[in-house]
């Protein structure tokens, strides 16, 4: 497929005459440069060159020139013009391309068991529709995923292309629609205000088990460093204070556990796209349809997908809420969020290598400095950090979109489709990168983990039981002004005994909670 770009040669051999000759052809240069690079960007791949054999096909608004060998038609045709914004293409998202062949399918075999399409024609429509959903035409869907008109395009899209392959699969020439009409065949009983939100909802439903799977390889990652540093003390802390004595191991089993739980949310969320508006047509009266038809094509989709699809008891309400929508992509959020609050602690906890923390040791990725040599720096975490707020501002997309909205339709769902089929995207592949590049690679810096330990004050709130809040306040502030440990200046006080002070701080008894009998000093 050529691009229609604006290859003007561009003359960097000037005779200068003068600085000023010279001035004004350099002004020229770059201007032409900069509009030829203009051009580049804003030009469209599916642009075809005048010379390739066309199609004529007619619309409501005239005739255009269609690619002879395309299964897609005029409307996408002119969609490829109108909308050439985000240059992520439906063909880009292959689960969404089975979606909609899921929904013409159900469709397709819902009308034929009606009466309402013949055997013959029937057949060869289903049959256009298993190769869209075995993936044989995904490069047919140019459409771009950022449109106006509520997915009308991307319904058009999937109805010329189902349309045109069981109009060769019967024998007849592309755009012969007399024997196999995109809007009155394949698009029979339906609107793109149904076929287009259940088809994202169906997209959803599929890639959440793809998301979910990325999610638990990562959750095992950070367990299975859990269990690895289960025997290294080290300080916790809040507010990046010093606090008290936990285990490396602690802390990765909760980074595990806190991910843990998004499994479940996504679970539970993404379950509110099982209830779809099939059915409805424009608005959620079912004009154009006959009776049956809603649950006959719920039933074949619930077949055709194996997911457990229902039909929505209001199809009016249905028709224009985007409720699911908004619940699921907070869950995206809630995860990116945690997500990146992880990756700030394991930043935190590599910062060094000699005047940081330095408790652990990120694997090296590339080089870090263009000017300090030997710099390394977290560049997987930075990574994750920035796709989740990609993710968070995407959330904000779905949010507005959400909220636009008007009378019985939400025209921008398209947005919203996007929005979300990208936070999913850039999360699985976030969470990919996290773990293999990061997490898995990750190894412990133990001797600097017990000296924080020795060094800190924190330890003296292990003490509190068994000398009081008072005297252990004290100790704190002499620890700070003198820079003794603690242990040393509870032995010069007496407060208590060596095997005393021992048997309290081991690392298991301040691990976790224990029997004590205080006996605090009066």
């Amino acid at each position: 497929m050529g691009f229609a770009v604006d290859n003007a040669a561009l003359s960097w051999h000037v005779i200068l005459r003068s600085h000023a000759d010279y001035y004004m052809a350099h002004v020229r240069n770059v201007r032409s440069f900069e509009i030829n690079s203009v051009h580049q960007l804003m030009s469209n791949p599916f642009s075809k060159s005048c010379d390739e054999p066309t199609r004529i096909e007619s619309d409501l608004l005239g005739d255009l020139a269609v690619p002879a060998n395309a299964y897609y038609g005029i409307q996408t045709k002119r969609a490829i013009t109108n909308f050439n914004i985000s240059e992520d293409h439906i063909m880009d998202y292959p689960p969404l391309v089975w979606a909609l062949g899921a929904v013409k399918l159900a469709a397709a075999r819902a009308n034929h068991d009606l009466g309402l399409l013949g055997d013959d024609l029937a057949a060869a429509i289903e049959q256009a529709c298993q190769n869209v959903i075995d993936g044989k035409l995904n490069d047919q869907f140019p459409v771009d995923l950022i449109q106006g008109g509520a997915g009308t395009s991307t319904n058009m899209n999937a109805n010329e292309v189902i349309a045109n392959r069981a109009l060769e699969i019967m024998g007849y020439e592309k755009g012969n629609y007399d024997h196999c009409s995109p809007n009155d065949h394949v698009n029979m009983s339906q609107s793109t205000n149904d076929v287009y939100p259940t088809s994202i909802k169906i997209t959803f439903l599929r890639v959440t088990q793809d998301l979910i799977v990325h999610l638990k390889q990562l959750v095992a990652a950070f367990a299975a460093k859990g269990e690895e540093f289960s025997g290294i003390l080290k300080m916790g802390r809040t507010q990046l204070q010093d606090a008290v004595p936990m285990t490396l191991g602690q802390e990765f089993h909760a980074f595990a556990d806190n991910m843990a739980e998004e499994v479940d949310r996504l679970n539970e969320n993404v379950r509110l796209f099982n209830e779809v508006n099939m059915g409805a047509t424009a608005i959620g009266t079912g004009i154009t349809t006959v009776e049956g038809y809603a649950e006959a094509c719920v039933s074949h989709l619930r077949e055709i997908t194996g997911f457990p699809i229902t039909s929505a008891p209001n199809l009016v309400e249905a028709t224009p809420d985007t409720g699911a929508f908004v619940i699921y992509s907070s869950a995206l959020k809630r995860l990116a969020v945690k997500a990146s609050k992880i990756c700030n602690d394991l930043r935190l906890l590599s910062s060094g290598p000699r005047a940081g923390l330095g408790e652990i040791n990120l694997p090296p990725m590339q080089p870090g400095s263009s000017i300090m040599p030997g710099k390394i720096n977290p560049v997987i975490p930075e990574l994750m950090n920035q796709v989740c707020f990609r993710v968070i501002g995407n959330d904000l997309t779905v949010t507005f979109a959400a909220e636009a909205g008007q009378l019985q339709l939400n025209v921008m769902e398209p947005v919203l489709c996007y929005s979300i089929l990208q936070s999913i995207v850039f999360l699985a592949r976030g969470m990919d990168a996290l773990r293999t590049h990061c997490v898995e690679g990750i190894t412990a810096n133990p001797d600097v983990c017990a000296n924080m330990v020795q060094r800190s004050i924190g330890l003296v709130t292990a003490l509190v039981p068994f000398i009081g809040y008072e005297h252990a306040t004290r100790i704190a502030k002499t620890a700070q002004e003198t820079g003794k440990g603690v242990y040393e200046i509870v032995l010069e006080e007496g407060l208590l005994s060596k095997d005393e002070l021992d048997e309290i701080l081991k690392p298991e008894n301040m691990l976790r909670p224990r029997k004590i009998k205080p006996d605090l000093p009066v």
